[in-house]
């Protein structure tokens, strides 16, 4: 789904928002007696709602393969709504001094009529987009691999609004190569006063994907699109890893503790696992976790989800994924940030150093969570890591705080699935 029609539906979930909430008062109190408490619910309601919109986002909701008609659609967007009258709850009776409102049945029908007309609204939107009122008639020229997974893609997605043509386009998307044809870029030249839009083949790609094709790049590419430094971003990130860091050793101090001792108790061996991993600019450094494995076990470079080689502590935390609070003080330390790519072993780093690009990713400091991890497994073979290229890449071209954010929002959401 094109950015465009992401930020229609979001804005039609807003609107119907606080039509809902409109149309709530009035059914409770009349139409002649609404305004003093639409005056009274709209501020903490507001509040409320920014909460729907992020759970709405964690819930996938805004993404393409959500946006269809489908039994597995209304029940995610059931269950998403659900959620959100529970966080809805909770915010309301923890902190009543911020609100001053504890609504009981003006919740309930709020949620009810919200959750039919968004369930309608999502629907007429799609049978617009789908039946051909917003198409966008596509033409794709060139003879990339990847354009069979584009048109794949497309073809299974029509939500996407997009309809495949040979002549008449209203968008042309033109592998990258083709642009030092000269003969070629003054035929496309020529429709440009027709207003037929001329988009790089990597460029939609990475639009539909959320990736960028490791098999079309070049260097020249990364001069173009790679920043390196990015004076307020950067700095702003720092101290926000550096507070936050600071912030979460103290608040886990205790539990941090408690899996000391447990750790010691059960197994032979050190508290905490120091293993050398590549940081930014190919720098080695120590990163801390506790040691989940048995010592002197010999074993694979990757580790196995049923490892005979973990603890039985450490399969509990592997399983809540508490090994990784010790990397809160790498963090602390600067030599890793909350989000960025992955740090990874300095053996697996010479092993995956055969794919093409892979040094890119050390131009940024590594992370704890990042684009890559959320959206795809833990690489286990060289082609995997070459799949999660693609997303580290993405990232290093589009980072930023809202991106960073956003990745935090699916972290937390992984984690809770990933407990079920």
């Amino acid at each position: 789904m094109t950015k465009f029609k992401t930020a229609i539906i979001i804005l039609g979930d807003i609107t119907i928002l606080y039509l809902s909430l409109i149309l709530t008062l009035i059914i409770r109190y009349g139409q002649d007696s609404f305004k003093e408490p639409l005056a009274a619910h709209l501020k903490p309601f507001s509040l409320i709602f920014l909460v729907w919109i992020l759970i709405f986002y964690l819930f996938d909701l805004y993404k393409d393969r959500q946006f269809r008609i489908s039994f597995e659609t209304i029940r995610i967007l059931i269950l998403a709504i659900s959620t959100s009258v529970i966080a809805s709850v909770i915010f309301f009776y923890l902190f009543p001094s911020l609100f001053k409102l504890t609504p009981k049945t003006n919740l309930a029908i709020f949620a009810l009529i919200f959750g039919i007309s968004d369930i309608l609204w999502r629907f007429i939107l799609i049978k617009i987009y789908v039946s051909g009122g917003f198409k966008n008639r596509l033409q794709i020229i060139g003879d990339s691999p990847i354009i069979n997974e584009i048109v794949d893609y497309l073809k299974n997605n029509p939500q996407l609004g997009y309809d495949l043509k040979n002549n008449q386009a209203d968008t042309i998307v033109i592998q990258s190569h083709l642009k030092k044809n000269p003969e070629f870029i003054k035929t496309i030249y020529q429709l440009l006063p027709k207003k037929i839009a001329v988009i790089d083949l990597i460029t939609f790609y990475e639009t539909i994907f959320q990736k960028v094709p490791l098999e079309e790049l070049e260097e020249g590419w990364f001069i173009e699109k790679i920043t390196t430094y990015r004076n307020f971003y950067d700095a702003a990130k720092r101290t926000i890893d550096f507070c936050l860091a600071l912030f979460l050793n103290i608040i886990f101090l205790p539990l941090i503790l408690i899996i000391a001792l447990l750790i010691k108790s059960t197994s032979k061996g050190p508290i905490i696992f120091k293993q050398e991993r590549t940081g930014v600019d190919n720098k080695p450094f120590i990163l801390f976790k506790f040691r989940t494995m048995k010592i002197n076990e010999p074993g694979p470079l990757w580790t196995d989800k049923n490892d005979k080689r973990l603890t039985r502590i450490g399969k509990i935390l592997r399983y809540t994924h508490l090994d990784e609070l010790p990397q809160v003080y790498n963090i602390f330390k600067g030599e890793m940030s909350f989000i960025g790519p992955r740090a990874e072993r300095k053996e697996l780093t010479e092993l995956y150093s055969q794919i093409p690009y892979y040094e890119i990713r050390h131009i940024i400091k590594p992370g704890l969570t990042g684009w890559a991890q959320v959206n795809y497994k833990p690489s286990a073979s060289v082609k995997e890591a070459a799949e999660k290229l693609q997303y580290d890449i993405y990232y290093i071209k589009n980072r930023s705080l809202i991106l960073d954010f956003l990745i935090l929002l699916k972290t937390i959401k992984y984690l809770f699935v990933s407990l079920k």
